[in-house]
């Protein structure tokens, strides 16, 4: 694997993690969410991350080069939660049904705090390995003054 496929790797991995952490976030502002366009409560998003080629800005070449192209990360669908609303008991809610029961979106905060900040953490790991890759390069280019 070449130093920029190994760029190309992480670089999908960061944008894989992007969107989940803009999913993450999507969840959190509508955690309280009971009337959607579509009807009943917001429902919770997740991506899905499957292995996909990396896209190489010097693919021809490389790919002669090396013969293999580096395996990276991408969002293969985004799944929406199908599972029963959870019912709390607010009579005065507007939303509320016969008896008082109100349907709110199966969004756990908590569990997607810990997500969002475990989706950071694998963005700022993919930042730090293209930091070194980029570090790695530029000591190869002083090698050769």
């Amino acid at each position: 694997m070449s130093l920029f496929s190994a760029i190309s790797v992480s670089a999908s991995g960061m944008e894989a993690q992007r969107t989940r952490a803009e999913l993450l976030v999507e969840n959190l502002a509508n955690a309280e969410t009971t009337r959607t366009p579509e009807g009943g409560p917001y429902r919770r998003k997740d991506a899905v991350f499957q292995t996909q080629a990396a896209e190489l800005p010097f693919h021809s070449i490389l790919t002669a080069q090396l013969q293999q192209q580096a395996p990276g990360v991408g969002v293969s669908e985004i799944t929406v939660d199908q599972s029963e609303p959870q019912k709390h008991y607010m009579p005065g809610h507007p939303d509320a049904d016969k008896d008082g029961y109100v349907a709110m979106p199966n969004v756990n905060p908590a569990e997607d705090m810990v997500d969002l900040i475990g989706a950071s953490r694998t963005y700022q790991a993919n930042v730090a390995a293209i930091s070194a890759v980029k570090d790695m390069i530029q000591h190869s280019i002083d090698l050769f003054r």
